[in-house]
């Protein structure tokens, strides 16, 4: 099991207001594992709460890419901790064996990057369940 802790990773922005901006993101450099899959969801209402679960062995890094993202992460000793996604060059760093819920604001994109292809047996979808792993 991963002893990492959630936190956010900053992303160098380049460029200017001008022009507009890039943001890389790198396995080698800032993103602390192989990237497997990359996936995003879009058109997310905002009264809409998402995530309710957690994973077995699965990392993952998730950006904002546009608008806000709150994410509410508990570990498996019961600690609650909160992140605000608001900016493109901040990534939320998940380590295995979190429980999270997730709520967007208004058009906001979440993308996200995982150190595994998707495997449904390494979700854990049941509260409980998780609390008792």
């Amino acid at each position: 099991m991963n002893n990492k802790q959630p936190h956010i990773i900053e992303l160098n922005s380049i460029g200017s207001s001008d022009l507009g901006y890039i943001t890389i993101a790198e396995q080698q450099g800032n993103i602390p594992f192989e990237i497997k899959r990359i996936y995003w969801t879009y058109y997310t209402p905002n009264q809409v709460t998402r995530g309710h679960h957690a994973h077995k062995t699965l990392e993952q890094c998730i950006f904002a890419v546009s608008g806000q993202i709150e994410f509410e992460l508990i570990n498996k000793n019961g600690e609650k901790s909160k992140f605000l996604l608001d900016s493109p060059d901040q990534g939320l760093y998940i380590p295995p064996m979190h429980w999270r819920t997730i709520k967007f604001s208004h058009n906001a994109v979440l993308l996200c990057l995982a150190s595994d292809l998707y495997n449904e047996s390494d979700y854990i979808r049941n509260y409980n369940n998780f609390l008792n792993l």
